[in-house]
């Protein structure tokens, strides 16, 4: 059917052009050099193929990417995938579906019609977004999901289906209903100005322009794409399959293999990663994102990040002062500790009630953390804080003025060009944010045995999530970089209600989690602004897409379908593999090469344990061990303030104003699960694309840059698939030494003297 819903700053340190001068052009040059300033207002979106292929992506990404979120490497397949592969399918259709004209009674004199013409790019877009739902708006499956992993797979303990399905929909469906209402409050802020170019929907605009616009160069956007892709495809056959090592190349191990300290500095799994590197996307691309996307002044703050902790502080830590009696752990490890360095037997010291077992607790001792978790954690916390600072003092008189210009304030080319279209009304958020309230308030009350958080506890994770989505906006807005939410939740949640477990990711869930999404929302948003969707017609696809209360406000049957069938996908799945793959997630008891040994559920159980079960007070208060890390929170306060005085101090000094130090503080926020390994790829590949290409050769990157970052991505994602079920569920596997994994087994090992660990030499 084509129903038609009708349609409806300031320079920064990018100022080739002056948008004073010329408001045809956008002040940012990526967004110049990629988004097209023309638009036809004429095209269908509310097609019968947009509808179909729609439903039919959410439903098999939310499989797929619950499946892979187990891996060691784990592998988001995002709507780039669904991209290319709608892009035949909606042409076929565009060819053999009937073209005739029929009317629904009910309707009027409108006449419908499963083909109202070519395949075009808007209803394109829509299925993109349907399918973004179903990939968790690139983040994967329902974060809700690794609360049952943690409860079966750590844990060990039992929990019903029933009530494991019930947990996942009500908090997939409230989390994304505040997100959405919190997205749309603050377009106007984060969307509508220039300056906020999101470069993540930049890769996509330029997937969509290679893939439909006319291109009759020697090599076309669309003919370097499907080069690209088959590259990619046939690429990761050797790493994925054929010779694993290859994903993480630890030469220094390879060199001193009976050296402790030699792997400890060498391994890119376990350890520092100096000299690491890789040959598999899947590596480089993991964790941080694609590396051709963030700006290169983003990549300069993340490597000073990095280098800093892990090449200065952490050897001066570990080796010069034995910080926190560091030489008892590993250097590298998200797992937790006995004060001897054997790993915390955490299951002892739960009781019946899924509370702490003090008196065990008493008895086994405190818990210890490895040098870089606590580290990781300090800096975590300064992170946070300064991004309040930052965005307060060096973008809090943009975000006033656009405040008080909402209405009248200038506008450039692509603003200009939505105004076409009607707005969603605000008081559509509003009913929405209040009927999501209700039934998160609800999921409290009577289920208050299973989730332990009062109600009190979900306003204030609500409350708690409005205060940091704008600023955390804004920073990825300009630096494609998302600063989380996650430790400030569980941090407060841990000092109010200690013991609870369950309480405190639910807590994290409700506050962290509607935060990402709008996020999410928004880069969505901005997405729909560059291509010129009607902004309805985003808000119908992306509520319809994942929203059980969208289904009670506007009584569609069709919109029951986005939450109920992507969550329990996304339980059947983990259901499934929790079941059926032995020894899952237990990555003490799985072959160094298994690619079960979900990494992302491990930093998330040990969470749950510090800041939950345990509580900070025994962790980082007066009781534990590292109580020293809250001071991080003053710098992360204090650091933004001396950068924004150096600016003012030396105002010619341009390079100042490139500090992000949210970025800089939280470069290794994701550090666990992500490695070393990950960190150098991404450093080095994006500096070479995105400073000497992006500098020498403009006009190739212009051209196919973000092409061949969404090529990679999909070509890596068709491959992952086809591997897996064909010949691991068949378990046909290769055993030699390129399949060993990189080979760093000491690097997991302790240096203290009378430590005594298996398999490590005893000191």
């Amino acid at each position: 059917m084509a129903l038609e819903i009708e349609p409806t700053e300031r320079p920064n340190h990018r100022k080739d052009y002056d948008i004073d001068d010329n408001d045809d052009v956008s002040p940012i040059e990526e967004v110049r050099l990629t988004v097209s300033n023309e638009d036809d207002p004429s095209l269908p979106v509310w097609t019968f193929r947009m509808w179909f292929l729609g439903l039919l992506s959410c439903v098999l990404l939310s499989f797929l990417n619950t499946f892979f979120q187990y891996r060691t490497e784990p592998l988001v397949i995002s709507m780039i995938s669904v991209q290319v592969a709608t892009l035949p399918i909606g042409r076929f259709m565009a060819n053999a579906l009937p073209t005739t004209k029929f009317r629904i009674p009910g309707f009027g004199d409108r006449e419908f019609s499963l083909n109202p013409g070519p395949f075009n790019t808007k209803e394109h877009v829509l299925i993109s977004i349907f399918a973004n739902a179903g990939s968790g708006f690139g983040n994967g499956a329902a974060y809700a999901i690794s609360i049952v992993d943690i409860i079966r797979a750590f844990y060990h303990r039992k929990i019903s289906f029933l009530a494991s399905w019930i947990l996942v929909i009500t908090t997939q469906a409230s989390t994304f209903v505040l997100g959405y209402g919190w997205a749309g409050i603050l377009r106007k802020y984060v969307v509508d100005p220039a300056h906020m170019w999101w470069p993540t929907s930049l890769v996509q605009v330029s997937l969509f322009r290679a893939l439909h616009d006319k291109d009759n160069s020697r090599m076309s956007r669309g003919k370097f794409f499907l080069i690209a892709l088959i590259c990619s495809f046939s690429w990761y056959v050797i790493p994925g399959y054929l010779f694993p090592t290859l994903s993480t190349i630890s030469w220094v191990c390879w060199a001193f293999p009976k050296s402790l300290k030699a792997q400890q500095i060498g391994s890119g799994m376990r350890g520092l990663g100096l000299g690491a590197f890789s040959l598999d996307w899947s590596v480089i691309a993991s964790y941080l994102g694609s590396p051709l996307i963030s700006p290169f002044f983003a990549i300069v703050n993340i490597a000073v990040g990095y280098i800093l902790l892990l090449y200065v502080l952490i050897p001066v830590a570990y080796w010069g002062v034995n910080m926190y009696d560091a030489k008892n752990f590993p250097i590298f490890s998200s797992h937790l500790f006995t004060a001897e360095g054997q790993n915390y037997n955490v299951s002892a010291i739960v009781n019946k009630k899924f509370a702490l077992d003090l008196p065990t607790y008493e008895q086994q001792g405190r818990i210890h953390l490895s040098l870089f978790f606590a580290l990781s954690y300090g800096i975590g916390f300064a992170a946070i804080i300064s991004t309040l600072t930052h965005v307060a003092l060096f973008n809090g008189r943009d975000i006033y003025a656009q405040f008080r210009a909402s209405y009248s304030g200038k506008e450039d080319i692509h603003t200009r060009l939505m105004r076409k279209y009607k707005d969603i009304p605000n008081w559509w958020f509003y009913v929405m944010l209040a009927v999501s309230l209700i039934l998160s308030l609800a999921l409290c009350i009577f289920m208050k045995d299973e989730i332990q958080m009062p109600w009190w506890g979900l306003i204030f994770a609500a409350g708690l999530a409005l205060i940091f989505t704008l600023p955390v906006s804004v920073i990825t807005a300009t630096t494609n970089q998302t600063p989380g939410l996650n430790i400030i939740t569980e941090y407060i949640m841990g000092v109010i209600l200690p013991g609870r477990p369950i309480a405190n990711v639910c807590f994290k869930t409700y506050g962290y989690i509607s935060m990402s999404q709008a996020v999410s929302f928004l880069n969505d948003f901005k997405l729909g602004h560059y291509m010129k969707i009607p902004p309805r017609s985003m808000f119908i696809v992306q509520t319809l897409s994942d929203s059980l209360v969208f289904n009670f406000l506007f009584a569609v049957p069709q919109k029951f379908i986005g939450t109920m069938i992507a969550g329990t996908v996304n339980l059947g799945v983990a259901w499934w593999l929790l079941n059926t793959v032995e020894n899952i997630c237990q990555d003490e008891l799985l072959p160094p090469n298994s690619p079960w040994q979900c990494p992302g559920d491990r930093v998330f159980f040990d969470a749950s344990v510090i800041w939950g079960l345990v509580g900070p007070k025994r962790i980082f208060g007066s009781l534990g061990n590292y109580p020293a890390l809250n001071w991080f929170f003053l710098g992360g306060a204090v650091g933004p303030l001396l950068v924004w005085l150096m600016q003012k101090a030396f105002p010619k000094k341009k390079w100042i104003s490139l500090i992000n130090l949210p970025v800089l503080l939280g470069a290794t926020a994701v550090m666990p699960p992500a490695t070393s390994v990950n960190f150098n790829c991404w450093i080095v590949v994006g500096t070479i694309f995105n400073y000497y290409i992006f500098r020498y050769r403009k006009a190739w990157w212009q051209r196919y840059n973000y092409v061949l970052s969404a090529a990679l991505d999909a070509g890596l994602a068709f491959m992952g698939v086809l591997l897996y079920f064909s010949l691991t569920m068949e378990d046909i596997s290769l055993t030699w030494w390129g399949a060993d994994g990189e080979r760093c087994e000491l690097a997991t090992c302790p240096t203290a003297k009378g430590i005594v660990v298996d398999g490590c030499p005893v000191f």
